[in-house]
């Protein structure tokens, strides 16, 4: 049941993040055209598309966070013996849990004050839905690497050999 759930989570990130991809793509095209052909465009738009592109590199994050696919530098777990590699993978994580939750709490914060002061980000959209991506990108990846500390660590990807011309 829960790998069911699992697999629908990760369709759900998926498809959220081609979606995102291709509106970007679709928008920033539109524009160009806009401007390039009609000498006109959206004014909020600019600003629009800046915002997708924070939503859209939190959601690659956490994705990356799902296939442990982040820049990692890891010597030291290549070289301890398979319990303590776990061991050293697991505080790894929840040190990471502990960063990104630090940073989804401050975003929170910053959520909070800009809602109660009432801000705008751009065209009359309120500054703290533009924010919100902070605090609920990185609570989301706080979450993923608080479970997968109590995971075993993935396997280790394989060396890529160096070619070396005559």
């Amino acid at each position: 049941m829960m790998q069911r759930i699992l697999r629908s989570l990760h369709a759900l990130e998926d498809l959220l993040l081609t979606v995102l991809l291709l509106g970007l793509i679709g928008a920033s095209f539109a524009q160009i055209v806009l401007r390039n052909l009609f000498d006109t465009g959206f004014l909020w738009l600019d600003p629009a598309l800046k915002l997708g592109v924070l939503w859209l590199g939190l959601l690659g994050a956490l994705v990356a966070t799902r296939e442990h696919r982040h820049i990692r530098i890891d010597l030291l777990g290549r070289l301890l013996p398979a319990g303590l590699r776990r061991l050293a993978h697991a505080l790894v994580q929840l040190f990471t849990a502990a960063v990104a939750g630090l940073i989804a709490w401050h975003g929170a914060l910053l959520v909070a004050d800009d809602f109660s002061q009432g801000s705008e980000a751009f065209s009359g959209m309120p500054a703290w839905l533009a924010e919100a991506a902070i605090p609920l990108g990185f609570g989301l990846i706080a979450l993923r690497h608080l479970l997968q500390a109590f995971l075993p660590p993935p396997p280790e990807p394989a060396p890529v050999p160096l070619e070396v011309e005559p």
